[in-house]
């Protein structure tokens, strides 16, 4: 059974951090690739963010520049460190892996930005 778990979502002011963590089960290249999405009141989900078992990355023009994602040593835990975070970065953020055809979600972990 394939279980995501996100943490370090909160409430920060426009201008400050975040670091994202999503527990994968698992090791991360057992995957094709892990992604942060998000979805803020009224929207869509929209992609942010993802990364492939060799490392690549790749990200949503809205966030490249002041986001970095990774994943750590021992390969079950993927990181998205968020800079320079604004009011519009409001919203549930996801974490998704895709596997052989499917997709597996996270229950989503809220970040509120504001002063």
């Amino acid at each position: 059974q394939v279980q995501l778990v996100e943490s370090g979502g909160g409430l920060v002011q426009p201008g400050g951090s975040l670091r994202l963590s999503c527990t994968i089960s698992g090791s991360i290249d057992r995957y094709s690739a892990v992604a942060w999405y998000r979805q803020a009141p009224g929207k869509q989900r929209e992609f942010v963010a993802a990364i492939f078992p060799t490392g690549p990355t790749d990200y949503a023009d809205g966030v490249k520049g002041r986001s970095t994602m990774s994943f750590d040593d021992a390969m079950n835990t993927v990181s998205l460190q968020m800079n320079s975070l604004k009011p519009e970065d409001t919203a549930v953020y996801y974490c998704k892996a895709h596997r052989d055809g499917s997709d597996y979600w996270g229950q989503g972990t809220q970040v509120t930005v504001s002063s």
